[in-house]
């Protein structure tokens, strides 16, 4: 039982990391090709945020903005996307 539940465990963390990051480009350009009606809220304010604003997540102006951002005020996927795209 605690094999399985392990299995799970791993397989879902793997499967939610090949994702887009929410607000990158090709995150932008999935949800431009998305019915609106299937947007939640999260991902609606998320697309006017970094898409409409031009403040996508991994461009100049973001990583600029994050940069400035007092590091103790980043989430969690703030800080896995700054490594990802502004370090890296």
């Amino acid at each position: 039982m605690i094999k399985r539940i392990a299995f799970l465990l791993l397989t879902t963390l793997a499967l939610s990391a090949c994702g887009d990051d929410v607000g990158s480009k090709a995150w932008c350009s999935h949800m431009e090709d998305t019915p609106k009606t299937q947007w939640s809220s999260d991902n609606a304010m998320s697309y006017a945020k970094h898409c409409l604003m031009g403040n996508e997540v991994g461009s100049k102006t973001w990583c600029s903005s994050m940069k400035s951002k007092p590091k103790g005020e980043w989430t969690v996927n703030e800080a896995t996307s700054y490594a990802k795209h502004c370090v890296l």
